[in-house]
């Protein structure tokens, strides 16, 4: 009993390291990269960091590839300035849908004003809406660019080149023509379509009006200046995203990015896949994406690639080039490519799927290894909030449902345990008979199971069921955007986020956050469901019978509490499943003991231990 004691209290120590190491390294730095990338995102949209003087138009512009699948020289960097001078600065064309605000930069035919109506940085309705894609000088360019490359075509469109547009904005079903026309008789029209959501449609033409023929190249990219701040956790990725016709799905984070092999010799990094049918390649956030969508049909090149720039930012970039073409004399041709530039709801990028044939598009959301369980339970979910309007109360609901699917499992679980309850008497006699003869002691235990037709793990299964549900349910909470913001009812205006509530500050009545206290912070951050779920877990313990063992039944009582304070910073959505399923499994296990016949040791639990707490101490 000595070894099995010191075995207990070594797992439970390094549970704790655990536990506390868990805190210490991952929960509180992710948190600071949370509020840096917040106060990041605040001050590029909103405080300028220089003067507000108009770039020149050389300046304007930024990098535009000279080969595709590759980032061209370093641009000269340009001033930076507030976003609001930098829009100014240059001639636009108008984007107004009900998703989305922004417009087309007419210098360079840029796609690089992007804000997302329906989306704002905080859960007060008053906070700024999300700005997605923003333009060259200010201090974070984000932005797609469409157009040609090919020699002896004379002068192309770059991102100098000012366009003429026949409307002053684009709305759906209302699209934009941008022409321009060199000085070898080559007219480029770019027809630009949005719909009502995130995705437009780019229609590229060229006409040779000249009098010898042409070799173009299509392409298109998505553009990054500078790192952004990520949140850095294993179970999202946040970087380069893209599927490429059959090599399938690829994920590269910033920092993977910048240690790639350099290409073709010079000092742009990356990875390149040739002649790959089907697919998308861009940039994602945990909630946002921009990405370049090629014809399904035909072959392209794509690529991810970094340079550092002359100042200390580097540019990500993601492209897509399509394969070379003759342009005769009096001869047209024409490439069709599509932008994703928003929010990534599961039903638009779904739909988008399904109507546009994008080969494995529903995966620019991470649904993770487990997507054959997040999505479906997503899928669940989402069906129970357009029924009720409330997403707590669609977890409350699916919990329910899945104690309802597992119960046969469930049944013969607690069935086994009731019987293990039965024979503790016997199993306490063998113990006692055989001492320290753990063999002869093991084998009088396997065959009272036999005779008694118990199967001593089969009380594990409702845990072991537990867990890739709880995984599963975590992933949705933290990747899907429908999550975000969704408010249940009183103070959780955020199931995504952790219970705003402590009881260090009493909920509120005391004038100071826990949560700014050093390196403990998190640990202070106990809400309200935190603690509910702690009692709920303490009573599911109190269901069955005190371990004899005094080291056990230590560990046993310590439990709860540890949990409690673990699950203290996991999103308020998850832990209000984890309290509700433990007071499911309190009522079913009930209901099943008392089917047996065993007694419910509850109540005379409960009974014991507030007893022993209110005896006055011996003197």
């Amino acid at each position: 009993m000595r070894e099995d004691n010191r075995n207990l209290i070594v797992a439970i120590a390094l549970s704790l390291a655990i536990l506390l190491g868990w805190q210490y390294f991952f929960a509180a730095p992710q948190a600071e990269r949370q509020r840096q990338a917040a106060q990041q995102q605040q001050s590029t949209q909103v405080n300028p960091t220089a003067p507000n003087q108009p770039p020149s138009p050389s300046q304007a512009g930024g990098a535009s590839p000279t080969v595709p699948g590759t980032v061209p020289s370093t641009p000269a960097a340009p001033t930076v300035q507030t976003r609001e001078a930098a829009l100014a600065s240059s001639p636009r064309v108008a984007i107004d849908t009900p998703a989305i605000a922004g417009s087309i930069n007419l210098r360079g035919g840029r796609i690089d004003d992007v804000s997302l109506k329906n989306y704002r940085e905080t859960v007060d309705p008053k906070s700024p809406i999300i700005v997605l894609l923003s333009p060259t000088g200010t201090q974070n360019p984000y932005y797609a660019e469409f157009g040609w490359v090919g020699a002896q075509a004379g002068s192309l469109p770059n991102q100098n080149t000012v366009w003429t547009a026949d409307k002053t904005s684009l709305t759906p079903g209302n699209p934009v023509t941008l022409t321009w026309q060199n000085e070898q008789g080559l007219v480029f029209r770019r027809t630009i379509a949005v719909d009502d959501k995130f995705m437009f449609t780019v229609k590229d033409a060229v006409e040779n009006r000249g009098s010898t023929p042409v070799t173009l190249q299509s392409y298109g990219l998505v553009s990054r200046h500078g790192k952004p701040i990520t949140l850095g956790y294993y179970v999202l990725h946040e970087g380069m995203i893209g599927v490429l016709g059959d090599e399938g799905l690829q994920e590269i984070t910033y920092a993977n990015l910048d240690k790639k092999e350099p290409i073709s010799g010079g000092s742009t990094v990356g990875q390149i896949w040739n002649s790959v049918t089907g697919g998308f390649l861009g940039i994602t956030d945990k909630y946002w994406a921009a990405a370049v969508i090629p014809d399904q049909t035909q072959p392209f090149q794509g690529s991810f690639t970094s340079l550092q720039g002359q100042t200390t930012d580097r540019i990500y970039q993601a492209t897509v080039a399509g394969t070379a073409q003759t342009l005769q004399p009096g001869a047209t041709i024409e490439v069709t490519q599509r932008l994703f530039a928003g929010a990534k709801e599961v039903a638009t990028i779904d739909s988008y799927h399904e109507t546009y044939n994008i080969k494995n598009f529903d995966l620019l959301i991470d649904w993770g290894w487990f997507y054959f369980i997040t999505k479906p339970l997503f899928k669940v979910l989402d069906f129970f909030f357009r029924l009720f309007g409330n997403f707590g109360i669609a977890i409350l609901l699916v919990t329910v449902l899945l104690k309802i699917l597992f119960f046969p499992l469930a049944n013969k679980s607690y069935r086994s345990m009731a019987k293990m309850k039965a024979v503790q008497p016997e199993m306490a006699s063998i113990r006692e008979r055989y001492g320290d003869d753990k063999m002869k002691q093991q084998q009088a235990l396997m065959e009272l199971y036999r005779k008694e037709k118990i199967n001593p793990v089969a009380g594990c299964w409702p845990v072991l069921i537990q867990i890739p549900v709880f995984f599963a349910l975590y992933k949705v909470l933290f990747v899907t955007i429908e999550m975000r913001h969704a408010p249940f009812f009183g103070w959780i205006r955020d199931l995504a986020a952790p219970d705003p509530t402590s009881i260090f500050n009493l909920f509120g009545l005391l004038p100071y956050n826990p949560g700014a206290v050093p390196v403990i912070g998190h640990f202070l951050m106990l809400g309200v469901w935190p603690i509910l779920m702690g009692i709920t877990m303490w009573l599911q313990m109190k269901m069955n019978p005190e371990p004899p063992d005094p080291v056990q039944k230590q560990v046993f009582a310590w439990m709860p509490v540890i949990f409690t304070f673990m699950l203290g910073s996991f999103p308020a959505g998850l832990v209000i499943y984890w309290a509700w399923n433990n007071l499911l499994s309190v009522t079913q296990q009930a209901f099943i003991m008392k089917r047996n016949g065993v007694k419910i040791e509850l109540f005379d639990n409960l009974r014991k231990t507030f007893s022993r707490k209110t005896s006055p101490a011996k003197g």
